[in-house]
């Protein structure tokens, strides 16, 4: 069948239908859709420090959160406002973050090693958000 008749057809088909065919003669979508973001969920928690602090943070942060496999970086800036530190963390959903919260409440040891390594830093900063972004 000639190309231009086949996708004349193409027409007449369910999206289902439409989905396979584009498959077929579009190998990388299937590929796309095969690596999609495991995460879709990004959390930011930024610090605006005092000066000179922000790095006393981020060594801080990237010691707390080490063990952690959600947390995927710590973030100084070099642009933009002053004395920042973001904490960037990847989760599946928001269940998936709410339930990482618990399980860290429920380790006593594991929350008594962060507090040690966390100890002084609410007077390192001014001002905090959190953001959570949905990835498309």
């Amino acid at each position: 069948m000639p190309l231009s008749l086949y996708f004349n057809n193409i027409r007449d088909t369910s999206n289902d239908e439409r989905k396979e065919i584009s498959y077929f003669y579009y190998p990388s979508r299937f590929i796309f859709e095969l690596f999609k973001p495991l995460y879709m969920i990004i959390v930011q928690d930024t610090f605006v420090c005092k000066p000179g602090n922000a790095s006393k943070v981020a060594k801080m942060c990237k010691q707390a959160f080490s063990d952690n496999p959600e947390v995927k970086y710590v973030l100084s800036d070099m642009t933009g406002n002053f004395n920042r530190v973001i904490i960037v963390s990847e989760y599946e959903s928001l269940s998936a973050y709410d339930k990482s919260w618990e399980e860290m409440q429920k380790d006593p040891e594991k929350m008594k090693k962060m507090e040690e390594i966390m100890k002084g830093y609410t007077e390192m900063y001014l001002t905090g958000s959190r953001e959570i972004l949905r990835v498309w």
